[in-house]
């Protein structure tokens, strides 16, 4: 203990030697206390207190209100995130073992359909849903003339959050494939090994960590869902987060949102500390460069093709979702008239084009940010060694483990009161988009930097450059790619939030996926389609332009579709 101390004061002399570097962490410390921490204590707070007093009440009344209508939706919840965490994971190993290992045709087509949900808004799954299988869908009433059709509920809902989340495991999944050696397979097979076997006693037990990691991420995706739960869940099938966020909008009551909340943050943080800390931890490598080609098929001829089929399945259904919303966006009446038309364009140009622009503005101000101070904290926490080092790096990646429902009540009740009020205002969006997407910036700058020699920094150190100039001139060129990864995906995220977002818009400021969920609700099916084709068209568009300013600037690409 003596010795930590003595150490720590020691890093803190070093510290002071440069005023620049001191105020930034200082600063960044505060901001994550601020805008991280202070929130969700709120969150704490608020669900024990009645009356200004600890109480359990809003608890013991979430427990015995109407017959466990609460009890009943978190049952819900937390059996929806295991569903999908097990459907979601199960259909990106088919398709990264598929695309690394089985050598099917088409690989580039099958990446790019896996990974399309990413840029599109979290519930155009279920927007799709309701447009294909709800009571004027149509394949349910169209082509098959069900007239008593019911989209929503469990089935669902179930259905579009596999669609929504299972493109993050793939990612996590595809990574982890690649970084097995195929010579750890052909040595099984040239010992005499049969196919499954091999695949059995090999490459599914060097898997697990990863199969593992990606079930907990999408069971914390899953509970932190909001949208697809908003349009599908129904009152048969409840909620938590849609109920928290109906408490605090339609009834007021903060302090039952709260405990509602505080409920949904126990499984969430709980799964993300056990991925983080305890999953990552047995990872195995079995490589030290970039693995070679495998010399034998540890996939035959049959099951190559069964596979191709499967995927060709999958993939079928995410294109019938993604065309529904291009065809839905141009038809005159979804359901009535199938009739070509700009109308709902038209629309969307009357009524919403002002949620458009706020969208740009704000999505285009806090991604910058977001990314800056991700490679900032990033840099910060593998380079130097300061007190508060550690828990500028759990804070800052504490996001991941948030749901959208609990950051927004939180901004809620901490933002409400002078002196720090925001509500309403253009900041506090800013603000709840720059903290909230931090922890992608914080993750890709920590392995990029973990790659680069720290000699290459204390030669320019040596030299007489500054902490200040060493990170602008040496560091952060380095970080480029990363950098620019962080930005499209807080981009992406920015302009597809809904979760958080809905708790903090205003008359004042709109955004483009509250609008979208406004129609469906109003019933302007083709409406809501055509605001999400313009919302994936922007996206799309800020992707190419970020990725031809890496082409042309720095020779170098990166992209969340790239692979």
């Amino acid at each position: 203990m003596k010795q930590r101390i003595i150490a720590s004061w020691h890093n803190f002399i070093q510290l002071s030697k440069d005023p620049l570097l001191l105020g930034v962490i200082l600063l960044l410390l505060l901001s994550l206390v601020l805008f991280i921490i202070y929130p969700l204590y709120k969150v704490v707070v608020v669900s024990f207190q009645v009356n200004g007093a600890f109480s359990f009440r809003n608890f013991t009344d979430v427990l015995t209100y109407s017959n466990g209508y609460y009890l009943k939706a978190l049952f819900n919840s937390l059996w929806m995130g295991v569903a999908t965490a097990v459907l979601g994971t199960l259909i990106a190993y088919i398709f990264a073992y598929s695309l690394t290992r089985a050598n099917i045709p088409g690989r580039r087509f099958f990446n790019l359909i896996a990974t399309i949900p990413i840029i599109s808004p979290p519930f155009i799954g279920a927007l799709a849903v309701i447009m294909l299988f709800g009571r004027n869908g149509f394949v349910s009433s169209t082509l098959l003339g069900m007239q008593d059709a019911n989209a929503y509920g469990a089935k669902g809902l179930l259905f579009a959050q596999v669609l929504t989340f299972f493109p993050v495991a793939y990612i996590t999944l595809r990574g982890v494939l690649e970084s097995i050696s195929p010579t750890l397979e052909d040595a099984a097979m040239d010992l005499g090994g049969n196919r499954f076997t091999i695949f059995r006693k090999v490459t599914l037990p060097l898997s697990i960590p990863g199969i593992a990691s990606s079930m907990l991420v999408l069971f914390v995706e899953s509970l932190a869902d909001f949208g697809n739960p908003l349009v599908l869940a129904g009152a048969q099938f409840p909620i938590l987060s849609v109920q928290a966020y109906l408490e605090i909008t339609g009834m007021g009551n903060f302090a039952k949102g709260a405990a509602l909340a505080f409920i949904l943050l126990v499984p969430s943080v709980s799964a993300y500390i056990l991925q983080k800390y305890w999953v990552s931890k047995k990872q195995y490598v079995t490589v030290t460069g970039k693995p070679t080609q495998s010399s034998n098929d540890v996939v035959s001829a049959k099951a190559r093709w069964i596979l191709f089929g499967v995927c060709c399945l999958i993939a079928f259904f995410i294109i019938l979702v993604y065309a529904s919303i291009v065809f839905g966006a141009f038809a005159e009446s979804w359901g009535n008239s199938y009739a070509l038309t700009f109308q709902n364009f038209v629309y969307v140009w009357r009524v919403g084009f002002e949620s458009v622009l706020d969208t740009l503005a704000i999505a285009g101000l806090s991604t910058p940010m977001a990314g800056i101070l991700g490679m900032i904290i990033a840099f910060l926490v593998v380079r130097k060694k300061f007190w508060g080092r550690k828990f500028m790096e759990f804070s800052s990646m504490l996001s991941f483990a948030l749901p959208g429902t609990v950051v927004g009540i939180g901004y809620i009740l901490a933002f409400n009161k002078h002196p720090l009020y925001l509500t309403g205002t253009l900041l506090i969006l800013l603000l709840n988009f720059i903290f909230r997407y931090i922890p992608v910036g914080v993750q890709g700058g920590v392995a990029v930097l973990k790659q680069i020699d720290p000699s290459i920094e204390e030669a320019a150190i040596d030299l007489g450059a500054d902490s200040n100039k060493t990170f602008q001139r040496v560091t952060l060129p380095l970080m480029v790619p990363a950098f620019f990864s962080s930005l499209i995906f807080s981009f992406v995220r920015s302009m597809t939030a809904i979760s958080a977002a809905i708790f903090l818009v205003s008359a004042r400021w709109k955004l483009m996926t509250v609008q979208i969920m406004s129609q469906v609700e109003s019933g302007r099916i083709g409406a809501a389609a055509a605001f999400s084709l313009i919302l994936v068209a922007i996206i799309l568009v800020a992707m190419a332009v970020i990725k031809l300013i890496l082409r042309l600037k720095y020779h170098t690409t990166s992209s969340i579709l790239s692979q």
